[in-house]
């Protein structure tokens, strides 16, 4: 058995900005686990959904982001032994931490929806959420010149679902500058009565779904794809229908935690099956050496990047905190949820768990769309991304 002080599942934003985080503050034996031999800075995968970026611009190898000191165990976790805090990799190893830390973000759900794979496959739908469908979605929006395209917000849980917008609006605003927005039947399907629960940036986006004409499908969800004659079928609060003859849907699957999660007795429910946790010291509720934090953690908040920041800083002091006996920090389900307008104007979307503003520049209106805000989101983050964040700086 391999032995480790602190044990982390997944090497996405959370397992690496939180084991360099922990390396920082003094910690010795970092390990984590991660089968992925890329490592992607996701927000964005919208912008190459947009013509905005590459993927280029977005992966690094794994071996270049996992901090100096940390061990990496390429591997996948195949299950968890939570009275021992032991992880078992489906190469047959079995780890041991003293700390566990179970951050391993969620997975598609493709059974959900019946034909979205193969539709995936037959390449009349992509989206920007699944990496390699991402490169054929601006290509295909670019060239639509009239017809029928479908955009969809994904159910909780998800990454970040409101961002599945960006798409959308960038393209709605490049249609409208290239003239073909009249010729396009543009419908959004909701999975609730608004895009994002908060009331001054569903203001904002519902004057933008106007502007563009988009029809707007409100807690609706695709139940399945004919993907053989493009048709989507689905229900709403007003009923079933099907939208037939479509020539692109940027349709998102639906997602699930790791089925590992559960089968451990570590989750809510089954399905979808998020780690149980206190939302505020991000501690199991039933072990007290297991944390979580992400897209997989239950934290009654919507996930983002800029939640992570948040969580990691708490986790990182709570690990120590727990090891001395002291009291434990608590994190206030601060997330941002950036959604762009149009090419060049994005909202932030900053807020605590209640949804109340809690913007990271004092005074500044976070639901107000600002170009400034567009071009931080897009070129300034992922320079913080790469050089801080991950370093366990922020």
């Amino acid at each position: 058995m391999e032995q480790h002080e602190v044990l982390i599942v997944g090497g996405g934003n959370a397992g690496i900005s939180l084991a360099a985080r922990l390396l920082r503050d003094g910690v010795r034996d970092v390990a984590v686990v991660a089968p992925q031999p890329l490592h992607r800075y996701k927000p964005l995968l919208n912008y190459v959904g947009a013509g905005e970026a590459t993927m280029a611009d977005l992966e690094r190898p794994m071996a270049d982001v996992v901090p100096d000191g940390c061990t990496w165990v390429r591997d996948s976790v195949e299950s968890v032994d939570p009275g021992a805090t032991t992880v078992r990799t489906r190469g047959g190893r079995t780890l041991h931490g003293t700390t566990l830390v179970l951050c391993p973000g969620l997975v598609e759900d493709w059974e959900a929806t019946p034909g979205l794979l193969q539709a995936y496959a037959d390449g009349w739908v992509a989206s920007t959420y699944v990496p390699g469908s991402t490169p054929q979605v601006w290509p295909r929006l670019s060239s639509l010149r009239e017809g029928s395209v479908v955009f969809t917000v994904p159910p909780e849980p998800a990454s970040c679902a409101p961002t599945a917008l960006k798409p959308l609006l960038m393209a709605c605003d490049h249609w409208r500058r290239t003239g073909v927005l009249p010729a396009l039947d543009v419908t959004l399907v909701l999975p609730a009565a608004t895009a994002t629960g908060l009331p001054e940036a569903d203001r904002v986006l519902e004057e933008a779904f106007a502007d563009y004409g988009v029809a707007v499908l409100r807690e609706a969800r695709v139940e399945r794809v004919d993907w053989d004659v493009h048709a989507l079928e689905i229900t709403s609060r007003t009923g079933r229908r099907v939208l037939e003859d479509v020539a692109f849907a940027h349709a998102v699957p639906h997602y699930r935690a790791p089925g590992w999660i559960a089968d451990a007795d570590l989750a809510v429910d089954a399905s979808p099956g998020l780690v149980d946790v206190d939302p505020e010291t991000l501690r199991s509720r039933r072990h007290g050496s297991i944390w979580a934090i992400g897209d997989a953690a239950d934290l009654a908040t919507r996930p983002s990047g800029g939640a992570l920041r948040k969580q990691v800083d708490v986790l990182s002091r709570n690990i120590a905190a727990a090891r001395e006996g002291k009291e434990l920090k608590r994190y206030d389900g601060y997330t941002v949820m950036p959604i762009t307008l149009s090419h060049r104007k994005l909202m932030l979307n900053e807020v605590d768990r209640d949804g109340a503003a809690s913007p990271s520049v004092p005074f500044i209106d976070p639901f107000k769309p600002r170009r400034w805000a567009w071009l931080f989101d897009r070129y300034g983050l992922p320079h913080v991304y790469w050089h801080r964040i991950l370093r366990g700086k922020v």
